[in-house]
Order: C-alpha cells, then sequence, then structure tokens
C-alpha cells in the first residue's frame, strides 16, 4: 500500500493485488491492535541481512520522522511505549485508513479477494492473472510478505516468484518467534506466566529485556529478539540477575549468613522463578554454608544460565521472516531487481528484518518509498 500510493501520487497507474477481502489484515493485529508503526531508533544496525549494508540506502531516504510526519498530518494520536516504539493511542485501524486515504489521492485501483495465477513477463511487460482476468504493466512489485502467520493468509508466494524471474532466495525461517525447550528442562516449562528482566545473549547478539516462561518454552521480549539471530543447535544464555556484581552473593551472605540461597533469590526474582533456580543450584541451605568462591560461582551461572531450545514455535506464531529474496540480485536504491527490468520486490519479502519494536515496519515504508520512488 505505501509503495502504491508513493507511485500514485507520482502519476503512475497503480494495480495493488491483494489474495484477501481486505487490505492490511497483518497490519491490523500488530501491536495488540494499536500498531506499533515505527521506531525513532532506526538504524541499520537493528537489521538482519546477509548484506548488512544493503538497507542503508532507503532507511536513510525514507525516516522515522517522515512516516510520523504522515500519521501527524492525518490527526492520529500516538505515544512513545519505551525503546523508541512509537503505537497509536486509538487503533491500528487508523494507519490501514492512512494507507488507503493515500493510495485514494493517488488514485490507485485495488483489486481484492482473488487469487494471483499465472505471472508471466513478455514484450517489456508483466502479465498477471487474478481471479478470471489478466492484468499487465511495464513494471510489478513484489510485496507478499513472508510465511509467518499463515493463518492471515501468509504465504512463499513471494518466494516462488522470485525464483521464477532468477533471483535467489537467502533459507527463511521464523524470526521474533518464541523458543521451545525438551523435555530435560520441563521444571522451567512449569513456570508458564512468569516474566521477569533478563539479558539474553546468542553469540554476539544481547537484549536486557523481559522473558517470559511459558508452557512450552520461552517467550518474552528479550527472546523474542534473540530468536532472530538462533539457531538449530546453538545454546542461549540468560543473565537472569543483569546488573549485579559477581560477588553479590558473598556480601549477601557477609549482611546476612542464615539467609537461604532461595530467599537470597527470591529477593530480586519472582518467587516461583527463585524456587526452581534453587533446586538447579548446590545444595540450596543457608549462605553461610557456602564458602565464597561457591557463591561467586552460582552468582556466574545465575549470569549466563544456559538452555538449549530444540526448537521455536514456527511461522505460525512468528512475527516475522528472517532470510527472503537475496539483496545481491537487487538494486539498495531502487529495490529493482537486476537483472529483470521493471521488476522490484521490497519489504518482508526481501532478506532484511528488523528488530523486536516497529523496525520491520520502517522498513516496509522505507524500501516501499524507494520502489515508489522509481518505478
Amino acid at each position: 500500500m505505501f509503495c502504491a500510493q508513493v507511485a500514485g501520487q507520482r502519476g503512475r497507474r497503480v494495480l495493488l493485488v491483494d489474495h484477501a477481502d481486505a487490505p492490511g489484515k497483518k497490519i491490523l493485529i500488530s501491536g495488540g491492535g494499536r500498531c506499533n508503526f515505527t521506531n525513532i531508533a532506526t538504524a541499520p544496525d537493528r537489521f538482519l541481512s546477509a548484506n548488512p549494508h544493503f538497507a542503508k540506502s532507503a532507511l536513510s531516504r525514507y525516516t522515522p520522522a517522515d512516516f510520523v510526519a504522515l500519521v501527524d498530518a492525518h490527526g492520529i494520536a500516538w505515544h512513545e511505549k519505551t525503546l523508541g516504539q512509537l503505537f497509536c493511542d486509538g487503533s491500528a485501524k487508523q494507519i490501514v485508513n492512512l494507507l488507503l486515504d493515500e493510495c485514494a489521492k493517488g488514485a490507485v485501483d485495488l483489486a481484492l479477494g482473488a487469487p494471483v495465477g499465472a505471472v508471466a513477463h513478455a514484450d517489456g511487460r508483466f502479465h498477471v492473472t487474478i481471479g478470471v482476468r489478466t492484468e499487465s504493466a511495464p513494471a510489478l512489485v513484489i510485496a507478499t510478505g513472508g510465511p509467518s502467520i499463515p493463518q492471515m493468509g501468509a504465504t512463499g508466494f513471494a518466494y516462488d516468484l522470485a525464483r521464477q524471474f532468477g533471483l535467489k532466495v537467502v533459507e527463511p525461517r521464523p524470526a521474533l518467534v518464541p523458543l521451545t525447550l525438551g523435555p530435560d528442562e520441563a521444571l522451567f516449562q512449569s513456570l508458564s506466566g512468569v516474566a521477569t528482566e533478563v539479558v539474553a545473549r546468542c553469540g554476539k547478539a544481547a537484549f536486557r529485556e523481559a522473558a517470559l516462561f511459558t508452557h512450552r518454552g520461552l517467550s518474552g521480549p528479550a527472546i523474542l529478539q534473540l530468536s532472530s539471530y538462533w539457531r538449530h543447535g546453538e545454546a542461549i544464555g540468560i543473565d537472569f540477575l543483569p546488573g549485579r556484581p559477581r560477588d553479590w552473593l558473598v556480601a549477601a551472605k557477609r549482611a546476612g549468613p542464615k539467609v537461604t540461597l532461595r530467599n537470597s533469590l527470591a529477593s530480586a526474582l519472582p518467587t516461583r522463578l527463585a524456587d526452581t533456580l534453587a533446586v538447579r543450584l548446590p545444595h540450596g541451605g543457608e549462605l553461610v554454608t557456602y564458602t565464597d568462591r561457591e557463591l561467586t560461582d552460582i552468582a556466574a551461572r545465575l549470569g549466563d544460565w544456559r538452555f538449549m531450545p530444540n526448537g521455536t514455535e514456527g511461522f505460525a506464531k512468528a512475527e516475522v521472516t528472517v532470510g527472503g529474496i537475496a539483496t545481491d540480485g537487487l538494486s539498495s536504491k531502487t529495490m529493482a531487481a537486476q537483472r529483470v527490468p521493471g521488476l522490484y520486490a521490497i519489504g518482508e519479502a526481501v532478506d532484511v528484518t528488523g528488530w523486536l519494536g516497529g523496525y520491520n515496519f520502517q522498513w516496509a515504508w522505507a524500501s516501499g518509498h524507494a520502489a515508489g520512488m522509481a518505478i
């Protein structure tokens, strides 16, 4: 929709095709129904891609401030929730209506509720079968996203189309998705509903936000962020007490030697979590029964508690997709396919994936703007 309105307002004749019966369905469920429409901390290092430099051009030419100005122009009230995340005060439907209004200004035609059949390229034009009719145009933009949230109608159609035209696809996998734990971690699965602030780490990636225990494993913002970096077979580390010095338990023993380890943990963590961690730690008696070295070792373990996820909850629960249409076949300035004149790919369909918190919307606006200005 964003690409369509940019192109339409430049005088291009645009047909926006969506197999859903209404546009913007994924937008409507985003941000708990209030649409986290951008993040003011947007920067290229907040995006994953096989080419970490690819997103720089589009992001620099259409910024969060640009989209906020559009939101303001439509009289939509918004607020910053946390970490630069901007939400509508009202409903995500306001963003869908904004996009539809802008499309109307550009005289964009909509074709909704009909499946896309054959797509061909001949004589310098693309020919697309939509239901029982065929339309043609000199330019075609692949803007169909990835396979995350298939119950909303998401598919891998973008990848099939890209391969048809000779573009490579980086293996897609679920991102911003809960991680699952195996039977050996059943004790932690019994903590379903317990949340606490942590630092979650995987390789060089680290995020300080809330983690949530679920009946299947781990979720919450810190875990969702980390999931984009996690690969099968990798361990993740959780610092349950971020910011605490390594000798904090030694200091606690000096202050209250008769206090138990479990109670020391419960003073800083949710009680159920403290109980579960204490069961996994040596003997669990009064602090005076531990040597300083033992307490330092326990603090170190609490600062890097290892989990070995056995998977994720898959595309059904993933907010976005890592991977997609390879950027080495696209222009970073225009999002055009380098070897297929008139073909463009934007948004989640491309191998550019943002952090949690409005970054993927900003990539949608920025990449859509880049293509819309180039068509």
